[in-house]
């Protein structure tokens, strides 16, 4: 698409938006509606286009993507009236007579850039939200996942005016051209150094923005914790979609009297979900691209393989692969791996646990198996993230009553159900002042009798 034409959408789009047509709740629910109806109908080529771009099972497409977005949509439909609502404050006695309140506001025009390892969920969940809110959106799923964002494309067309949504498709130079224009809110999810160079091109408008990026998230592994259930919800988590998740257990930290058993649990794990040879069960993802495949098998020193290992060039897979004995030298843990390799480091006392979490950037995750609930207050407390589990992986994120965001160098903002309205929202607070009184101590000329007055108001 050409500058031109982007440039076009969004003039087009703010004409729209002045017009008021998203403002009624009505029409947002009604929009909402359609949306549902649209995915539903077309569950079998959403699910479809996922494997052909990522090796999804239509099981894993529906489960991690279309399932969840249909249900982000339905809450939505649901509590849209009363998030939209303005909600009273109590009015101080300063502006008596006055009723206080604050009443949410769509930003306007919201710039929607999505990555391609949730492609399907990562675009329209935040669409949801910015149209409940009552705003217009122009979304950029990723060029990786053409599949996707080509069904993307068909079902946005059909439900909407390109006035209302529209969908941008293409590679870097559309992304470019998106961020030299001015938005009334960004939304941006994928890594740290796209999201760096989206904040700065928002930063020449003033224009807010959401940074929903990544990092090495840490799996923490005490003494205590039940190492069988550990192991089966640690390799159901990590190696989901090949490991191309955002929030997949990065690596584990594990304490050093349980580690050996923890690499047995794994490895039977392993067999038990993927079967012997995950590289032909076909609902085992794929790497996405023939890059990241590369990038991915020169992260596996073979020498510390204590599971998996292999790789076939020619499908993009790679087995799911624990590594044991992993220091912080190792090649593995100098990034995100976003893939199915599992490094296993250890530690010896609890200050350990706390030390290795605040000497590396603040995770976007953080998982504790655990059953000694004194440690598990401590490390909530004591180490920053974005957000965790307790004896589970990944299923926080799966929810419409909690935020779901980064801290720190793994994103700033959050969205899902009532935080993503607020996200996609300004709260304009308002003071209606009645007329039946005027109370005349803030005016001119003052006095003693007026000081006293508002001292007596203002302590």
């Amino acid at each position: 698409m050409t500058e031109q034409e982007i440039k076009a959408i969004i003039e087009k789009q703010r004409a729209y938006f002045d017009t008021g047509s998203t403002i009624p709740v009505k029409n947002r629910i009604a929009a909402l509606k359609k949306l549902h109806a649209a995915i539903k109908a077309n569950e079998k080529a959403i699910t479809d286009a996922l494997t052909s771009d990522l090796g999804k099972s239509a099981f894993e497409g529906f489960m991690c993507e279309a399932g969840i977005v249909m249900s982000e949509i339905s809450y939505m439909i649901k509590h849209t009236r009363k998030f939209a609502a303005d909600s009273s404050r109590v009015t101080c006695l300063t502006n008596f007579a006055a009723k206080s309140f604050v009443k949410p506001s769509p930003y306007g025009n919201v710039l929607i850039m999505s990555p391609w390892n949730y492609p399907f969920l990562l675009t329209i969940d935040p669409l949801v939200d910015a149209i409940a809110a009552g705003n217009t959106a122009i979304v950029k799923p990723s060029a990786y996942s053409p599949a996707t964002s080509d069904i993307i494309a068909k079902l946005l067309g059909e439900c909407f005016a390109p006035e209302y949504v529209a969908v941008v498709t293409g590679g870097r130079a559309e992304n470019t051209c998106l961020l030299e224009q001015k938005f009334d809110y960004i939304f941006f999810t994928g890594s740290q150094g796209v999201g760096k160079e989206v904040l700065r091109k928002a930063a020449e408008y003033l224009t807010p923005a959401t940074l929903e990026l990544g990092g090495k998230s840490p799996c923490i592994v005490d003494s205590t914790a039940k190492i069988p259930l550990a192991a089966k919800r640690i390799v159901w988590g990590k190696y989901l979609n090949c490991g191309q998740t955002c929030v997949a257990p990065d690596y584990i930290l594990c304490h050093e009297a349980v580690k050996d058993k923890l690499v047995t649990e794994l490895k039977k794990q392993i067999k038990i979900q993927f079967g012997e040879n995950p590289l032909e069960n076909k609902n085992y993802g794929k790497i996405i691209n023939a890059k990241h495949f590369e990038r991915v098998c020169g992260l596996i020193d073979p020498a510390k393989v204590a599971a998996g290992g292999k790789s076939d060039a020619a499908t993009q897979k790679i087995e799911p692969t624990v590594m044991d004995n992993v220091t912080w030298e190792d090649k593995v843990m100098g990034e995100e791996i976003f893939g199915p390799v599992l490094p296993i480091l250890t530690y010896k006392t609890e200050d350990e646990i706390y030390e290795t979490v605040r000497n590396h950037q603040k995770p976007l995750a953080l998982y504790l198996f655990t059953q000694d609930k004194a440690l598990e207050k401590r490390v909530l407390s004591l180490c920053s993230f974005g957000g965790g589990c307790v004896n589970d992986a990944i299923v926080h994120l799966a929810t419409n009553n909690m935020g779901f965001g980064g801290v720190g160098e793994s994103g700033m903002g959050a969205y899902h159900g009532k935080v993503g309205f607020d996200t996609f929202s300004h709260k304009k607070s308002i003071v209606d002042k009645k007329t039946w009184i005027d109370v005349n101590m803030r005016y001119q000329p003052y006095n003693k009798s007026k000081e006293s007055l508002v001292r007596m108001f203002l302590k």
